[in-house]
């Protein structure tokens, strides 16, 4: 029976509070593989894990009970004591956010986590860890340098390198992570808008270097593992993806069309708002969630193709 990978995103957010210690525990009682979680930097260098550049309005109340306006101050203008503030358990009702996770049951009283308090949590699972940074508003968030030694600072405290990838739209993070630390893996985030703006997105890399390859411009990077938006991949991607050594791991695979799709295609895993679904689909596909101990097969030689099409086999 083949192992299949699922990665609860944000902790399980289309069953609960994203993010939060109450949802990893969520993600974890749906027997996933690991966990994917998002992380950005206070103003006293601490990391927290939240996936907006301030506490979302969709979600986070004040100490007074009041959900916070569009315009909170970020999150590294912050303490890390003034954002355990937040209560970031309960939706905000009649958002549009909220409509799209109606099955997400409230924890009043979640905080913000930091990121050492997340790795406890997931003591054991596989860890998916996106630094969130804005190369289009770099004034919302840390460096990507700050980001990457903070964030491996947290993995070597916990002694979790081996079980973690870090994850970044802003491909400078991986740079930066590869130069820090060489043995935490590493994985390239790509959609629709961060391609756009290639320049911005990639670190400098162009595409067009690629004859526009995505997958080629990810192996160069020196990353183990690609991660698309699941609605653009497509089978000829994948497959040349698979073959440069790349492991595909789609995001945001919610609905049964998309898991059937998915594991039709072969992807090697995937990150899940629902992983109690996901896990059904997958049993019923006649495949079984891997166990923890997945992230340590992401370790193969990857080869990294320069623009000039050559092609060496380059330790990850």
């Amino acid at each position: 029976m083949k192992d299949f990978a699922l990665f609860g995103h944000r902790g399980a957010r289309g069953l609960a509070p994203e993010n939060t210690l109450a949802g990893f525990s969520v993600a974890r009682s749906c027997g996933v593989t690991g966990v994917e979680f998002d992380v950005g930097l206070s103003v006293d260098g601490v990391a927290m894990v939240h996936h907006d550049p301030r506490p979302s309005r969709y979600f986070a109340r004040n100490p007074r009970g009041a959900y916070v306006p569009a315009d909170e101050p970020l999150l590294h203008e912050q303490t890390a004591s003034d954002l355990a503030g937040y209560d970031i358990g309960r939706l905000l009702l009649g958002s549009d956010y909220a409509a799209r996770y109606p099955a997400q049951i409230p924890h009043d009283g979640a905080r913000i986590p930091t990121l050492d308090a997340a790795l406890a949590a997931l003591d054991g699972l596989d860890l998916l860890i996106e630094v969130k940074t804005f190369p289009d508003r770099p004034e919302d968030t840390a460096s990507p340098q700050a980001m990457a030694q903070a964030v491996i600072a947290a993995l070597h405290r916990a002694d979790a390198v081996a079980r973690a990838v870090l994850f970044a739209f802003d491909w400078r993070v991986l740079r930066e992570a590869a130069a820090i630390e060489p043995a935490l893996r590493r994985c390239c985030l790509t959609e629709p808008d961060t391609l756009a703006a290639g320049g911005l997105w990639l670190d400098g890399m162009d595409l067009g270097a690629f004859d526009g390859e995505v997958v080629h411009a990810v192996a160069a990077t020196g990353a183990h593992c690609w991660a698309p938006f699941h609605a653009t991949l497509d089978e000829a991607e994948l497959r040349e993806a698979q073959a440069l050594g790349l492991f595909v791991l789609p995001w945001t695979v919610n609905t049964p069309e998309a898991f059937e799709r998915m594991l039709r295609l072969g992807v090697d895993g995937m990150i899940s708002d629902r992983p109690d679904l996901a896990r059904t689909a997958i049993e019923a596909a006649g495949m079984r969630v891997a166990a923890p101990g997945f992230v340590a097969g992401i370790g193969r030689l990857v080869p990294e193709i320069g623009p000039a099409g050559g092609m060496e086999q380059k330790l990850p």
